[in-house]
């Protein structure tokens, strides 16, 4: 079954906690702390692969969980977890179901996507030994997992994309042009899920895709073309398949500048593409009239080309104007901007403290709230700790300048404190 949307959570695995403990071996009486940390989560990786055609199989089974990492035992590092790795078809876009970021855009084989990075694993006590802290008695849990509401769309890869009303010959032409069956028959409607097929041009190949037939009014959902028309999202050029004799009798220009105007409601720069005409069933078509049909496609400004898939009419030189436009190099202008280096978004915090609400000051920020949810918050020593890196991250401060005093509330995420200038 071709599916090409699916919606999905992913979850990986939360870190092992370090260790607190000391070494104790005979004839050894200062062995000094020795925690070990504790293990990674596991990750949760897309990978692109060509063997896939579907999302089906994220239908069946919506979401995947990756390992937790082991706790550290005394001196020995907790085993980290296992990834999840999936399967994908090549062409799928991975974005975020709740912001719309776009998180992979999986375009080759053998591609790789990490959606959600597994939890650090904790440190253990060994890790905060120092010249003033010889002997810490304190370890950190593991980092939480990170949960990610994901939207996978197939946006099949291809050159050329076909285009036009239902039972216009858009499945005919690709089985006459390349080795693609599609289902042939003689009402509408007969294509219901995009097909692909490699057309060869001399010696070299592109890749065409047969897209569902567009009616009226597809811009606002009505019929398949919209739902199938992100899959011309990619393609290089457009040929617009129309046919010469309609069976109920409309004008085939009508027909082409109707098909034309919703292409253009639905995305404006898909509808810039180049654009080649093939008026199709010319074996059909009495001379006289053929050429007047051809003149008026003419000056629209398209190339146009009267072919035969029965006959093989027209059909050589249409091959030849798509490779034209299916294997120009695209130029340095229609690339897309580099984006926004890591260094440059990680010199503003990212965390924020809202003012005094029923009298509880709010710390926001993912950076914190994992702070917080990795600290042993029933040691003491561990407490002092965490105060001493908010004070190094600027948030006491800026809980004074709001006016939070001694023993005021503070949130954060999940945890509450009596706010104190003194760790």
């Amino acid at each position: 079954m071709f599916l090409d949307e699916a919606e999905v959570e992913f979850r990986s695995g939360r870190g092992g906690s370090g260790a607190v403990s000391f070494h104790r071996e005979k004839h050894v009486p200062r062995g000094g702390p020795n925690g070990a940390d504790g293990g990674r989560g596991g990750d949760v990786v897309l990978i692109a692969d060509r063997g896939k055609r579907t999302l089906y199989d994220f239908q069946l089974q919506p979401k995947y969980a990756a390992e937790d990492g082991e706790h550290a035992k005394g001196n020995k590092k907790g085993r980290n977890g296992r990834p999840v790795v999936l399967k994908v078809p090549v062409g799928t876009v991975v974005s975020d179901l709740l912001s719309g970021e776009v998180l992979a855009d999986l375009k080759a084989h053998g591609q790789r996507c990490v959606v959600c990075r597994g939890g650090r694993g904790g440190f253990g006590n060994l890790h905060y030994v120092s010249s003033v802290r010889q002997v810490p008695n304190f370890a950190e849990k593991g980092e939480p997992g990170r949960t990610v509401l994901a939207k996978l769309e197939l946006k099949l890869l291809a050159d050329i994309g076909l285009i036009g009303l239902p039972n216009a010959g858009k499945s005919t032409l690709i089985s006459a042009i390349s080795s693609a069956k599609p289902k042939i028959a003689d009402y509408p409607f007969t294509t219901i899920v995009p097909n692909l097929g490699v057309v060869r041009a001399g010696d070299q190949t592109f890749v065409v895709a047969d897209l569902p037939g567009l009616i009226p009014g597809a811009s606002q959902g009505k019929g398949l073309g919209q739902r199938f028309l992100k899959h011309a999202e990619r393609c290089k050029a457009l040929v617009h398949v129309v046919e010469c004799l309609p069976l109920d009798g409309s004008d085939p220009v009508a027909n082409f500048e109707a098909i034309e105007t919703e292409l253009h409601a639905y995305d404006p720069e898909l509808h810039a593409r180049p654009r080649l005409i093939a008026v199709s069933k010319a074996d059909l078509c009495r001379r006289e009239a053929w050429q007047r049909l051809l003149d008026r496609f003419r000056a629209t400004g398209h190339a146009v080309f009267g072919i035969s898939a029965v006959t093989g009419q027209g059909i050589d030189a249409l091959v030849y104007a798509m490779a034209e436009h299916a294997l120009a190099e695209e130029s340095e202008e229609t690339a897309p901007p580099l984006a926004q280096s890591g260094q440059a978004r990680m010199q503003q915090p990212d965390w924020e403290v809202l003012g005094a609400e029923d009298g509880v000051f709010v710390v926001r920020g993912d950076s914190v709230e994992r702070m917080v949810a990795m600290t042993d918050l029933d040691n003491r020593d561990g407490l002092r700790h965490l105060h001493r890196r908010l004070v190094r991250m600027g948030v006491i401060d800026r809980l004074r300048e709001l006016g939070c005093g001694e023993g005021d509330t503070v949130q954060i995420g999940e945890w509450e404190f009596a706010f104190s200038d003194e760790a």
